[in-house]
């Protein structure tokens, strides 16, 4: 069985690397290629992989040493971390076994914090500046929970956690989020796609910081309200349900393709409010139509997803410096652009599942001081209307894995004066929305319970975006 498994391994860790694609998408296709494994078989492969990309850097450092393939070497430290010391051994040549045990006695607090801790040196730099940035890297380095939420039209938490811990999902020990009113958590792989409350709409996967997103927006009964980068529709569902399926709400995003894996989840929840509308990265003139009208804009922005990197560590590898320039100059433009909706005294929110400065309060302070008819408002006094045991330091919203649990996340509300005009000052041409691929944290959750990574692995295409 090891031997099989440290091969599985080896073939999957062999078209990641490549950095074609995102680390669960291959796997996923590589696992629908091999129907007959089982789930065991499944979630050992998955196991594998995954802590391979969360400690590739020292991995690779170990795995310079010894002989043979070093992508076999990669495989084999991967499922050190699964299997049984003697259940490895029977997959293992004898000098394969002397190699391991060796590399397992170094100690890792003698490597530097970058390998040590797997991250790219710009990377490492980066973080580095941020509060406790050790245990926020360590946090980030650790597999993360499965969150789910209840769709508030048709399920009542304190009800669903009764029936979870009455039932099959008890092994999985579901427990209420503890600043989520809509938020319940589970540890291991809980085929959550299977199960019938997911299919009648009754839950979703949204990790827990995504869900307080909501809560900033604060949305009304029949109110018109716009998700600017839809995504896959998760947090659309969560605001529509809280407006009690009345209002409109717009789920624009640039991809039809994520809009198409969204219909499914809207039938399923029950709301006839959504309106989902694919629209143009330049000009559109649905959204011109729109301009000054909203009551309410979310810009959950396309970012690096670093905040993700429970569930997606192969984003350290598959981002870079450059890459976070284009991100930034798309993510100032399509505020600039969503801002335009928001009627006289509406209320903007901007988030990202980031972690960076550059990516956040650096925007959000760029796009103040360009637009004097927007102020910031105070998101702790905000969120704590549905979060009551949720405490926020200083005007942002910003989550983390080593404080709250959840996954980065980054959110600013802000609002227009009610006497101010929704005439664009901003020359024509100067904003346009990028068609890009499923941003990073759109790949996590496509497919519940068929990974480890929350139970499927953002942006990706996520149901918890």
């Amino acid at each position: 069985m090891a031997a099989v498994r440290i091969d599985q391994v080896r073939i999957v860790l062999g078209e990641i690397l490549q950095w074609k694609f995102p680390a669960d998408a291959v796997l996923s296709r590589w696992l629908r290629a091999n129907p007959k494994l089982g789930a065991r078989d499944r979630g050992e492969v998955a196991e594998a992989v995954f802590d391979v990309l969360r400690h590739l850097r020292r991995y690779r450092q170990f795995a310079e040493s010894g002989s043979g393939p070093a992508a076999r070497r990669l495989a084999i430290l991967g499922l050190a971390s699964v299997f049984d010391r003697s259940v490895l051994d029977t997959g293992l040549s004898e000098a394969e076994q002397h190699w391991l045990e060796h590399v397992l006695r170094i100690d890792v607090k003698s490597l530097s914090r970058a390998v040590r801790d797997s991250l790219p040196d710009w990377l490492d730099e980066r973080l580095s500046t941020l509060h406790d940035a050790d245990a926020l890297i360590q946090a980030l380095n650790a597999p993360a929970p499965l969150d789910v939420r209840v769709n508030p039209l048709k399920a009542d938490r304190a009800e669903m956690l009764e029936l979870l811990r009455n039932g099959a999902a008890a092994r999985y020990s579901p427990e209420a989020t503890p600043y989520s009113p809509w938020g319940i958590r589970m540890q291991g792989r809980p085929p959550i796609n299977r199960w019938p409350m997911f299919e009648k709409g009754e839950i979703e996967v949204q990790d827990e910081g995504s869900q307080i997103l909501a809560a900033l927006v604060a949305p009304k009964r029949g109110e018109m309200i716009i998700d600017y980068c839809a995504g896959a529709g998760g947090k659309t569902l969560l605001l529509g349900a809280l407006m009690r399926s009345t209002g409109r709400l717009y789920a624009f995003d640039v991809s039809a393709a994520r809009l198409a894996r969204a219909k499914p989840r809207f039938a399923r929840s029950g709301l006839s409010n959504i309106v989902p509308v694919v629209i143009n990265p330049d000009n559109d003139q649905r959204v011109k139509r729109l301009r000054g009208k909203a009551h309410r804009v979310l810009v959950d922005a396309p970012c690096s997803g670093l905040g993700t990197l429970r569930r997606n560590p192969d984003l350290k590898w598959r981002q870079h410096p450059d890459s976070l320039v284009e991100l930034r100059e798309m993510q100032a433009s399509i505020l600039r652009q969503a801002s335009r909706c928001v009627a006289p005294g509406g209320r903007l929110v901007y988030a990202t599942c980031s972690v960076l400065p550059e990516e956040n309060e650096e925007q959000i302070e760029a796009f103040l001081a360009d637009n004097p008819e927007f102020s910031l408002l105070d998101a702790s006094t905000i969120v704590v209307d549905r979060c009551k045991n949720l405490t926020l330091q200083g005007p942002y919203l910003s989550m983390r894995p080593d404080v709250h649990n959840t996954d980065g996340f980054f959110a600013a509300v802000m609002e227009r004066n009610k006497t101010s005009s929704v005439e664009s000052t901003i020359p024509q041409g100067k904003d346009k929305l990028v068609d890009q691929p499923a941003p990073a944290k759109e790949a996590a959750t496509d497919e519940p319970g068929a990974l480890p990574q929350a139970g499927l692995a953002e942006d990706s295409a996520s149901l918890d975006d």
